[in-house]
């Protein structure tokens, strides 16, 4: 559950923009010793944190803890969101006086998620900071297959300009901090129903491949409960969230598994045939697998 992000050493922290089209969704629980900020520039994106869910708009200005489980459940197809993280040393350095203290805490003030709805005419200034510091950063196409910290063996997050990246981290920390003091809240939602936290942890497992009345059985219930409790907690059909579930096992397999075919990987996810899965495909990333896969070959 505790991730190690792979960060360089000569940076403070990383920055960059995930975006549905193209970053293969990361769905296990995890939490991380870094600080979490997530900028929600295009579309809406949900989190279970803590075993409770929350959904973000476009303007969301989202702060994950160090001690908070959290997880991706679902997005919208258009979302785009910025994804940063500081370093606990960044955090001693930056945030020395009361004013940033919260900062400094390994669990938020207040239960719950702290988050802020940026106003519309801060919102492209703060997305104007983001992406400036993205400049010299990797290609964003890897950046997005390796969900910023790195899902291949080897690899770690580098920019160009590590002295910049750091100052301009610091910079973007205590401004974003210093928006969410004007009117923030830590918000804390209902904890999802036992039934609804034991199938998202047996879904966790992609190679399982449970179907619904399969995964009702395994978790003591009726598929007709668990799927309107399913709904009701997370706000989404069971059968989306599986499929996002195979679908990240896919792109798993794909890029960081021996390359075999596009059917071999499809199989191996879970996927049942391939109308299905070329209709999941298309739905999350907006073109055929053939179609987007042969630039990653």
């Amino acid at each position: 559950m505790l991730e190690k992000l792979h960060i360089s050493p000569e940076c403070d922290g990383f920055l960059f923009l995930a975006e549905s089209s193209r970053n293969p969704p990361v769905l296990k629980p995890h939490r991380h010793i870094e600080l979490e900020l997530n900028l929600v520039k295009a579309g809406a994106v949900s989190y279970v944190v803590d075993n409770r869910t929350y959904h973000f708009p476009r303007g969301s200005l989202i702060w994950i803890f160090p001690d908070q489980l959290h997880q991706l459940v679902d997005r919208t197809p258009d979302a785009a969101y910025y994804v940063a993280v500081f370093r606990p040393r960044l955090i001693r350095q930056s945030c020395r006086t009361n004013r940033y203290a919260p900062l400094r805490r390994a669990a938020p003030p207040g239960d719950g998620v702290p988050h802020f709805p940026v106003p519309e005419h801060q919102l492209q200034a703060l997305v104007d900071m983001m992406e400036s510091l993205t400049q010299d950063g990797q290609d964003a196409d890897v950046l997005n297959r390796e969900a910023g910290f790195g899902l291949t063996p080897g690899f770690s997050y580098r920019h160009g300009d590590p002295d910049a990246l750091n100052a301009g981290l610091r910079h973007l920390l205590l401004s974003a901090w210093r928006l969410h003091m004007m009117g923030g809240v830590t918000q804390e939602n209902p904890r999802m129903h036992p039934l609804v936290q034991e199938a998202l942890r047996r879904l966790d497992d992609p190679e399982l491949c449970l179907s619904l009345p399969e995964l009702a059985k395994e978790c003591g219930s009726t598929p007709a409960t668990l799927s309107r409790l399913f709904k009701r907690d997370l706000g989404i059909p069971f059968s989306r969230y599986r499929n996002s579930v195979r679908l990240a096992q896919f792109m798993r397999l794909w890029h960081h598994g021996p390359r075999t075919s596009i059917l071999e990987c499809m199989h191996q996810a879970g996927f049942g045939s391939y109308p299905q899965f070329y209709r999941v495909f298309r739905d999350t990333y907006g073109s055929g697998p053939k179609e987007m896969l042969k630039f990653s070959l």
